[in-house]
């Protein structure tokens, strides 16, 4: 505490921010962070570390630890993250076959663990062991019939709204931010937006809970997309154990982009896809130093989940395929189609899922959450489970459309018209005339396609955790398989037309359809959401089908094209549009011809700027300032009349110096004198103490000109990332632009709704 006998001369002020008191730098819910800031405070840290390194050995092992922190941190997010998406699986596995069996000799083996360790199981009903049992055996001892049908029909029913119904009330009641897919918040926030909680604790263990429970419900929803921000919950986590991290909320995101890499590695296997996901689509601020701790913490989760072997056939990827025939050129046309067909899918998914969620916040509908994610799951399994290739897992269906048609293969899709005098190798069977099995696999694909369209519309976006990455491929993968059949089946039986007679001699292996399919699932999933380069490495690495990365980048890239023409948002663009963050997209492009002038506040006829004085203003005037506003700070000038200015204090700032000058400070009252000036002048005896606040003042705002383009205003809040920009002329105070007044004029030049953007 200070007496008052200490206070008479400036030279003996104290400046009680010489030590950093509670929460200073800390920003509230719903804000933008001040990237510049956190820049600057971190070099000083990083400075102040190493001049303390040289005094003794001490101080010498805790710069070289600080180091460390970060491989340390991403080590930890990857075992964690590598961890949880092993046991997602394997839960996932059980619960999907326990909608319709038990196995008797250990009730948590899924239905393929179950007849591994069976001796009773013969090759051509690999399928069926007596350990595995369908409920209608079991309750009713039939497996055949109507009634069993009707059973298992039935208790399917059951167990996937059952499953729903747990997800959506843990949701609800536990974590209301572990709903969705999570990429649009991950983006939101990696771009500098604050949003408490949705990194939490709790928001991690109901979000992977309720992960397992949906996927096995059977709706048409993916666990790859919500992967990612379990990945950046585990991010948040460790980050907040060290803190370089927890207390610098630019470092912090550095890690949150490193996480969301860890997330696409263990989704689909794919550590260098996964990299190139958080650099192409999710992160905003992505240095070199970042690329590199991305890399180890993706290689350290795909070591993690390989460990763990939750696919059981010791590979990492989910839908290993061995193509035994390459690709020809005149094979590229079906693969454009296939591109065209995927952004002509995902423009239409995107309009209609974006019109379905606006509904749903507009509407009573969006009231009753529990009511539409049952609805929703009654409707997906009373139709799913008539037709074989809805009724499974999607993964599976996907895996099953990637597959080649081998000597081996049991399948619907592989019922061709074998020659009985065919005599080649095992891996090398030429086209055949399809069978029955195919024709009738075909009408139920077409089946299935019609279904997973319309259904995933409806889905995505519910209060459950969503992603959007299978239920994509897979309606891709059933298009491309069906246009392969088609090529393949066009090849036998015009083998003489001039497209084939270069590359397809009769009794040749031809056409692959699992490639078609994949290309397919790859075109759709790019139409979707906008990926190109990520999205050709996550496919091959998840297929492993390397020699394919020519089909892949034409149906990518076509697809891209397709889409663009339609509109430049992608699915998790288009729901933080829908949801008002302050987002801003380092892809969009303005061109408009407007000014700085026609941007800033106040406009004409509006009440003049809120600013702080730097020596005539008393603690109870900004007080009273703060209290009849809401604005984030407050520019200071040297005076009303001049108007010139001197810097910038935030308002969170203002209000926690003054709180702890209260109680820290003997004789700070409500009609001391504020100072904002580097040597306050000499206080008479009697006066009250004066509040000296220059360490909470920025000196270096970023201003601009009232002539400035806003196109160049635009560029410098990207690629800064400012939270607010002062507009001056010859150094006098004219306005001042914030991120929201930057999108709304964004919104309002593209003919939008710019009362949309609802956050700071």
């Amino acid at each position: 505490m200070v007496n008052a006998g200490d206070m008479n001369g400036s030279g003996n002020l104290m400046d009680f921010l010489d030590e950093p008191f509670p929460d200073v730098g800390t920003y509230e819910d719903f804000h933008t962070i001040d990237w510049l800031r956190e820049k600057s405070r971190d070099t000083d840290r990083h400075r102040k570390i190493t001049s303390k390194s040289k005094e003794s050995i001490w101080e010498f092992i805790k710069s070289l630890l600080d180091a460390w922190s970060g491989w340390v941190v991403m080590l930890l997010i990857g075992l964690l993250a590598g961890t949880l998406a092993g046991v997602i699986d394997l839960a996932v596995d059980w619960m999907t076959d326990l909608k319709e069996g038990v196995c008797l000799s250990a009730f948590w083996y899924s239905h393929e663990q179950c007849c591994w360790t069976s001796n009773e199981t013969t090759f051509d009903d690999r399928d069926k062991c007596p350990q595995w049992q369908k409920w209608s055996e079991l309750l009713v001892s039939q497996s055949e019939g109507a009634s069993a049908y009707i059973l298992n029909y039935f208790l399917y029913i059951m167990w996937a709204l059952c499953f729903a119904f747990l997800a959506v009330s843990l949701v609800r009641v536990f974590a209301p931010y572990a709903c969705g897919s999570g990429i649009p918040e991950i983006k939101t926030i990696l771009s500098g937006f604050i949003i408490r909680g949705y990194l939490g604790k709790w928001t991690l263990l109901i979000k992977t809970v309720t992960l397992v429970l949906v996927v096995s419900s059977g709706l048409s929803l993916g666990k790859e997309g919500p992967l990612v921000h379990v990945a950046c919950c585990c991010g948040n986590f460790f980050s907040s154990l060290f803190s370089k991290y927890s207390k610098n909320e630019g470092k912090r995101r550095e890690v949150l982009s490193a996480a969301a890499a860890a997330g696409v590695s263990v989704a689909f296997g794919a550590p260098i896809g996964g990299v190139l996901f958080s650099l192409e689509e999710v992160s905003y601020y992505f240095p070199l130093k970042t690329l590199w701790r991305s890399f180890f913490a993706a290689l350290v989760a795909a070591f993690t989940l390989r460990s763990i072997n939750p696919f059981g056939n010791s590979r990492l990827v989910l839908f290993y395929v061995e193509y035994h025939t390459p690709w020809y050129m005149a094979e590229l046309f079906p693969f454009i189609l296939l591109g065209v067909f995927g952004g002509l899918w995902g423009t239409l998914f995107i309009r209609c899922n974006i019109a379905w969620c606006r509904r749903r916040k507009t509407t009573r509908l969006g009231k009753y959450p529990v009511l539409e994610v049952i609805v929703i799951t009654a409707i997906t399994a009373i139709i799913a489970y008539p037709n074989p290739y809805t009724r499974r897992s999607t993964s599976e269906l996907i895996s099953e459309l990637f597959n080649d048609c081998g000597a081996l293969e049991s399948s619907q899709l592989c019922d061709y018209i074998n020659d009985p005098n065919m005599t080649r190798p095992v891996d090398d069977i030429p086209d055949r005339p399809a069978g029955a099995g195919v024709y009738s696999a075909m009408w139920q694909l077409a089946l299935a396609l019609v279904f997973k369209i319309v259904i995933t519309i409806f889905t995505f976006g519910m209060k459950i955790p969503s992603g959007l990455f299978i239920p994509s491929m897979a309606v891709g993968a059933i298009a491309g398989r069906m246009v392969g059949i088609g090529v393949e089946q066009l090849a036998y039986h015009h083998h003489d037309w001039i497209i084939f007679r270069n590359w397809c001699r009769p009794g040749a292996d031809c056409v692959t359809p699992g490639l078609y399919a994949m290309v397919g699932a790859a075109a759709c999933l790019g139409g979707v959401t906008r990926m190109t380069v990520s999205l050709v490495v996550i496919m091959f690495e998840l297929t492993g089908g390397l020699e394919y990365i020519v089909p892949l980048m034409a149906a990518a890239v076509t697809s891209k094209w397709v889409a663009d023409a339609f509109g430049k948002e992608g699915i998790y663009e288009a729901h933080i549009h829908l949801n008002g963050y302050p987002f801003l997209d380092v892809k969009d492009e303005f061109t408009h011809r407007t000014l700085a002038t026609d941007v800033m506040r106040p406009r004409r006829g509006e009440a003049p700027l809120s600013v702080l004085t730097q020596d005539s203003m008393t603690v109870e005037d900004v007080e009273t300032l703060i209290k009849e506003t809401d604005y984030n700070g407050f520019p200071v000038v040297v005076s009303k009349d001049s108007e010139r200015l001197i810097g910038f204090a935030q308002r969170r700032e203002l209000i926690l110096a003054i709180k702890n000058a209260r109680q820290r400070q003997d004789g700070v009252v409500s009609n001391s004198i504020v100072y904002f000036t580097e040597d306050p002048p000499e206080v008479p005896p009697n006066s009250p103490h004066p509040l000296k606040l220059r360490r909470i003042l920025n000196l270096s705002p970023f201003t601009v000109t009232d002539h400035t383009p806003m196109e160049t205003v635009v560029d410098i809040f990207r690629k800064l990332g400012l939270r607010q920009c002062l507009v001056t002329r010859s150094g006098r105070l004219l306005g001042i632009i914030t991120k929201k007044d930057v999108l709304r004029h964004m919104a309002q030049m593209a003919n939008q709704d710019p009362e949309s953007i609802m956050f700071n």
